[in-house]
């Protein structure tokens, strides 16, 4: 992030960072999210939103087409409703904080 801020963006904002290709079943992705919340979460939020691994999400991915126009009602689809909600969230937060500053 540092070094994007130097050389391309000093304007950069990270909110978070989002786990993608997320498969609960497996343990190993249970780790990898568990490692990823306990190492960073102190320094940055993780959301909690996890998007998840989908053949159907991949394969329209490779077609340039949108999962809310190909499925739905399908788990990427609700995952990535889940997500706006918590940007959402975090914007609310930070106009607040704005408007809190300028009383």
């Amino acid at each position: 992030m540092n070094k994007v801020r130097r050389q391309i963006n000093r304007n950069l904002r990270i909110d978070g960072i989002l786990l993608t290709m997320a498969d609960s079943r497996t343990n190993y992705s249970k780790e990898v999210s568990a490692l990823l919340r306990s190492t960073y979460g102190s320094k940055i939020k993780v959301f909690d939103t996890e998007i998840p691994r989908s053949v159907r999400a991949a394969e329209i991915s490779a077609e340039g087409k949108s999962i809310y126009a190909h499925d739905p009602n399908g788990k990427v689809a609700e995952a990535y409703r889940s997500l706006t909600g918590e940007v959402l969230k975090i914007e609310k937060q930070r106009e607040k904080h704005k408007s809190d500053l300028s009383r």
